[in-house]
């Protein structure tokens, strides 16, 4: 089953940033996905493959 993340969509983490906080915001879909911590504005780009193991769900 294919995933869809859009712009936007806020998502949790496995593991919490170094800030404290496991909540990302998706700032660029594509194979690479951007993230935005939402606590401390730092942006990560990681392969899809890779988001997607370190995933922990959607944000409702």
């Amino acid at each position: 089953m294919k995933k869809e993340y859009v712009l936007n969509d806020e998502v949790i983490m496995k593991k919490a940033h170094a800030c404290g906080t496991n909540l990302w915001k998706i700032t660029r879909v594509g194979v690479d996905i951007k993230l935005k911590c939402i606590h401390c504005n730092r942006e990560i780009m990681m392969d899809r493959l890779e988001f997607e193991k370190k995933l922990k769900g959607r944000k409702k």
